[in-house]
């Protein structure tokens, strides 16, 4: 840099990385090209001169001590002052006059706003990191495809073959590329070279009818694609998240043998288990005590719940967890608890063939789940890996919406007759508080306690509900608060008085050709307890842990139940990675049966 004596890099200059040292005889005339690098390592250069560059650097002798050391511009205000001193006192007084007019006249019409300064750390200076030449060859190759195929019909096989060749080469050219910078070092040639060819097409072909309908039907044929892609995708997320893992699969074929087999050391652990459970059996039905209820399929979440509840209470021998799952399961399930026993905590699994009173001449869902046709409109039984009926009837291929262990929930009097309350949680949760206050909360003469979930116009009744149909729009507000399941605090003698089961029975026969509601649980759950639910304090339960990668940390853990609802479950490779510790935290890895398992998979 000429005139400079010395230059540094500036770390807190933004992209100019400059500063000039200059003497006090370098300023009278300073009007010099600057040389910089940006922030991308670039070399730039342009032209400034001491009035542009004064109010945006800092001019200082470097051999001077710092604090003594005078600013040039300092030095630079002082000289023209008194230049002007000068001036002023060689003026006359008509001369003195006009310039007093001028002053009045410009304070009049002052305006504050600067105009086209010039400061080279202004932020619209700034040299950002952009993606306009990525965008420009997109756009190339956009209107080039448009021209190749007015061209190949036009048989102007010349200009056909120079407007694919360009194609080929922009693309390569850009690669995986999103902003300029990542661009291959042969783009700007790319994107010259295609542009002389478009230009030459333009020239021949241009005909802005045929160019209009060639561009629709590009679009058309874009959206179709991704109408396409985003049915995959769901079909892709919805089979890797409902098949079960290899590792969990390993799990319950080793509990089922040794529950079987009852051989060696097992046979010590059902006659424990045996003993246990006579001495446990009055816990069952007491009511000074803190009952759970989980209806599961899958041991290794069901552990986890059971397992996160215990380690935090502070009173775990007061807990009873009352596990229902289905035939498949059964010896699994029981197996896990006979050999990793919750103790002081008190297990009881049941298998939900063994409840008498759950057919279907009682239970009407049940009837339903076993009909033709509803499980052909779930799993479209003629052809079950079919795209071609949209997203929409994808997201219901789901097993557990004809499993009946999902809805238990509405069947609570039945299943445990003799309490007064009980807490119902999901297998997809995990408790990281002490939950006994719960059993404390006024619920103030409603069945069931949980946290609402609408915030402004999401989760409220017409999100779910089909307020086009009389029956729902004349019972309900479709602006009235959604609530969450998975973490439900019911009273089951308020239950019994209000007949929720009945209400269940009677909203579910009217939905038989699901024109109230279409998939899941909970629809029905709103309809049913319908200003029936106090709402708990938010810090009771947190959801949103498996689809939801913006879940605010310190909510989740100041929670005292998180929920992973939704596909990305923690024990598949599918999981929010930034959560899985909440819940992996809690798996028994000392279990020789999951050490088996997981190390074989890797």
């Amino acid at each position: 840099i000429s005139s400079a004596r010395e230059a540094r890099s500036c770390p807190g200059c933004g992209d100019l990385q400059v500063i000039l040292y200059l003497t006090s005889q370098d300023v009278e005339d300073f009007n010099k090209t600057i040389a910089y690098t940006d922030q991308d390592g670039r070399i730039k250069l342009f032209k400034v001169t001491a009035r542009e560059f004064m109010s945006s650097s800092i001019w200082e002798n470097p051999l001077l001590p710092r604090d003594s050391q005078p600013l040039a511009e300092i030095v630079f205000r002082r000289r023209r002052k008194q230049q002007r001193i000068q001036e002023l006192l060689q003026m006359d007084k008509e001369a003195e006059l006009q310039l007093r007019n001028a002053a009045t006249n410009s304070s009049r019409n002052f305006d504050n706003k600067v105009k086209v300064s010039y400061n080279i750390w202004r932020q619209e200076f700034h040299h950002t990191n952009t993606d306009s030449t990525v965008k420009l060859m997109i756009d190339q190759i956009i209107m080039a495809k448009v021209y190749a195929t007015i061209a190949r019909s036009q048989n102007e096989t010349d200009l056909f073959a120079s407007l694919m060749k360009c194609i080929k080469e922009s693309k390569a050219a850009i690669g995986d590329a999103h902003m300029d910078s990542e661009l291959d070092s042969s783009a700007l040639e790319r994107a010259k070279a295609m542009g002389h060819v478009l230009s030459s097409a333009r020239d021949v072909l241009y005909n802005s009818d045929e160019v209009s309908r060639r561009l629709r039907v590009m679009l058309q044929s874009a959206e179709l694609n991704i109408d396409t892609a985003k049915k995959q995708n769901t079909f892709l997320v919805q089979h890797a998240a409902k098949t079960v893992p290899m590792p969990l699969h390993c799990l319950h074929m080793q509990l089922i043998t040794d529950y079987h087999l009852r051989d060696g050391v097992i046979k010590e652990y059902f006659q424990a288990a045996a003993l246990k459970d006579e001495e446990d059996k009055a816990k069952l039905e007491d009511r000074s005590l803190y009952h759970y209820a989980i209806f599961s399929d899958n041991v290794l979440a069901a552990s986890v719940v059971v397992r996160s509840t215990v380690t935090n209470a502070k009173e775990p021998n007061k807990h009873v967890f009352h596990i229902v799952t289905d035939k498949l399961n059964f010896a699994a399930m029981k197996m896990w608890f006979i050999s990793h026993s919750p103790r002081p905590a008190t297990v009881h699994v049941e298998n939900i063939d063994n409840f008498k009173w759950l057919n279907s001449s009682y239970c009407l869902v049940m009837r339903q789940l076993e009909s033709a046709r509803l499980k052909e409109f779930y799993f479209k039984a003629h052809d079950p890996s079919s795209l071609s009926d949209g997203t929409e009837n994808l997201k219901y291929r789901n097993p557990k919406y004809l499993s009946m262990l999902n809805h238990l929930r509405f069947y609570m009097p039945e299943i445990h007759p003799k309490l007064d309350k009980i807490l119902f949680l999901d297998d997809d949760v995990v408790v990281q508080k002490d939950l006994t206050p719960l059993w404390d909360v006024d619920l103030k003469g409603m069945v069931n306690g949980a946290v609402e979930t609408c915030k402004e116009s999401f989760h409220r009744f017409d999100t779910y509900l089909n307020f086009s149909h009389p029956k729902i729009s004349e019972n309900f507000d479709p602006r009235a608060c959604g609530w969450a399941f998975g973490m439900n605090m019911f009273d089951l003698k308020e239950w019994k008085k209000r007949n929720i089961t009945g209400i269940y029975h009677y909203w579910q026969n009217l939905n038989e050709d699901r024109k109230l509601w279409k998939l899941g649980t909970l629809p029905p759950g709103l309809i049913t307890f319908y200003n029936l639910t106090h709402p708990l304090d938010h810090t009771w339960h947190v959801l949103g842990l498996g689809y939801d990668p913006a879940v605010d940390i310190t909510e989740i853990e100041n929670a005292a139940v998180v929920h992973y609802n939704g596909n990305y479950k923690p024990w598949l490779d599918l999981a929010v990675s930034k959560y899985k510790a909440y819940w992996s935290k809690y798996v028994d890895v000392d279990s020789s049966h999951i050490r088996h398992c997981y190390a074989s998979k890797q």
